[in-house]
């Protein structure tokens, strides 16, 4: 199993740089931030974008894979993202993984541009064109596609990512129409659970959405992302439930799991000592674990 953290990007370059480096320096696989304008409870408060950060994020480290989590549609353009993400891809070595969502339903990135929010069914069409676009923005030497929501005229991809034919694409779904995206896209799938109000119903959802993404065509051999702290328990909670948690991951199938770096208060608070901790003992031990290799 691999190890993700999420570092939202709300704080000064300063402060955000130790994050990150500390990331790298305790043993995690992977970390990531948030690609919106402005996020929930945080949109009065301090937010970086996703893309000069994760450059930024490159530039002080050297192993760690970097990543959205996740961009969507609700304010990016396939075309332009591509050369974004391209760069990126260029400028860590390699390392981008690019997580993509179809974004939520109503929310301050739609409102700040004035946008009315789709319905559920028209929320996954256009997440179904911007990342069947962004794979060929980002593998083909020329895209034109004409789509309900977006188009590429003749859009150039020179000099191509570092990875090839691309970067990874993780793709987020937790419904049916998602789920397909992820399989025919994706090189892994993410999931956020289906919610519930205590620990095991969550757990339980889980589970549903990984057999359901098993029976899909196409899903054999990709990797599988979760968020653990879409649960009603923080994953950074104690050492004990981290360890509790990686491990029910790890027997329903997942590859990789994320959590979030600890915040002081408010939305997830916790201890970075707990962080600390989790890094020095709880990611070797289940790295060696029978049960978390693949």
């Amino acid at each position: 199993m691999r190890f993700g953290i999420l570092i939202l990007p709300e704080y000064r370059w300063p402060l955000a740089e130790q994050k990150w480096r500390a990331a790298e320096s305790y043993g995690f696989d992977h970390a990531w931030t948030y690609d919106h304008i402005g996020w929930r409870s945080l949109v009065d408060g301090p937010w970086f974008d996703a893309v000069p950060t994760l450059t930024a994020a490159a530039m002080v480290t050297t192993r760690i894979r970097l990543g959205t989590l996740v961009a969507s549609p609700n304010f990016r353009h396939p075309v332009p993202f591509a050369r974004s993400l391209l760069s990126l891809d260029d400028i860590s070595g390699g390392r981008l993984l690019v997580g993509v969502g179809a974004g939520a339903l109503a929310g301050y990135d739609n409102v700040v541009m004035g946008g009315e929010g789709l319905g559920p069914r028209e929320r996954v069409d256009r997440f179904g064109e911007f990342v069947e676009q962004l794979d060929s923005l980002l593998t083909a030497e020329r895209t034109s596609i004409g789509g309900e929501y977006y188009t590429s005229v003749e859009a150039r991809s020179a000099p191509g990512c570092a990875q090839q034919p691309r970067a990874p694409f993780v793709v987020a779904g937790n419904g049916p129409r998602s789920m397909r995206i992820a399989a025919r896209f994706g090189q892994a799938w993410l999931t956020t659970g289906k919610g519930g109000d205590s620990v095991d119903e969550w757990w339980a959802g889980v589970a549903e959405l990984a057999a359901k993404f098993t029976d899909i065509p196409g899903s054999d051999g990709k990797d599988r992302y979760l968020s653990l702290d879409s649960a009603p328990v923080l994953s950074l909670s104690s050492v004990a439930y981290f360890r509790e948690a990686a491990g029910r991951a790890a027997e329903l199938g997942f590859t990789d799991v994320v959590s979030h770096w600890p915040r002081e208060d408010g939305v997830y608070a916790a201890r970075v000592d707990t962080l600390e901790a989790v890094a020095a003992t709880v990611l070797p031990e289940l790295r060696t674990a029978p049960h978390m290799r693949g």
